[in-house]
């Protein structure tokens, strides 16, 4: 059985086709704060947000350790280097961005940090950001329940609200940050926002993470269908999108 990090790219294409986009003002934002338009995207996967930020005028290049999704990434139009970003090789390129959409609790968070300062250009923006999704209480404890009674001694505690799960990851991204010196202050930034989702949009989305994507398919398919039994037909799901920005000081 693969581990959680290696298990996205099982499906790649679903995990493309399904996973949300990222709000368009962080994008802005990070475009607007950087010294220039050349973005290295850490952990890009699919290239959702390599994709995002080609669309905002940007040049990307992605540097993603899972040669299946990097496969994807590059059918789409994104350049990918297949690696881990600790063990990529920038040579003499310099970069006026680097983001990690989704990614950063991946990467070694002094090495990482350490990488971002070398590649970036003085001024330029580190910022890493999650999603962080809230379906109804009702959807998420059917789930929880289902998952639990499956998968015996669950890695994932599915009945902990999740933008309570990716707060820690925001702020001890901007802990490293702060500990490892080359930067301002980092910046802590939330964009909020509401998606709507049939039944089976939101199952589909459920399937393409961390808690599903690592069981053997039997045992995900089993879950989700006895989830899909008594949620409703449409329902919203909130989403908190979290960010942690800082710049590269200069000199």
């Amino acid at each position: 059985m693969p581990t959680i990090g290696e298990s996205f790219g099982v499906d790649a294409e679903r995990y493309d086709r399904k996973r949300p986009v990222y709000p368009g003002a962080l994008v802005a934002d990070v475009v607007t704060r950087s010294p220039g338009r050349e973005v290295l995207d850490v952990g890009c996967g699919t290239g959702i947000a390599a994709r995002q930020f080609q669309a905002a005028g940007c040049t990307v290049l992605g540097v993603e350790p899972d040669e299946r999704m990097a496969r994807f990434a590059r059918g789409t139009g994104v350049d990918v280097e297949v690696s881990t970003f600790e063990d990529w090789t920038p040579g003499e390129r310099r970069f006026d961005a680097v983001i990690a959409a989704q990614a950063w609790h991946w990467v070694d968070p002094a090495a990482g940090v350490a990488k971002a300062a070398q590649v970036l250009r003085p001024g330029g923006t580190l910022a890493v950001f999650w999603h962080a999704f809230v379906p109804p209480a009702e959807v998420n404890d059917a789930l929880a329940a289902a998952y639990e009674r499956a998968v015996p001694d669950p890695p994932f505690d599915l009945r902990q609200v999740k933008t309570h799960g990716y707060q820690p990851l925001a702020d001890k991204a901007a802990g490293d940050i702060r500990a490892a010196g080359g930067f301002a202050t980092p910046e802590h930034r939330r964009y909020e926002w509401d998606q709507r989702y049939t039944r089976d949009e939101w199952l589909a989305l459920t399937s393409t993470t961390g808690a599903f994507t690592h069981l053997p398919p039997e045992q995900a398919a089993a879950v989700l269908d006895e989830v899909a039994a008594v949620v409703e037909d449409e329902f919203t799901v909130h989403y908190s999108t979290l960010a942690v920005t800082a710049s590269r000081a200069a000199g």
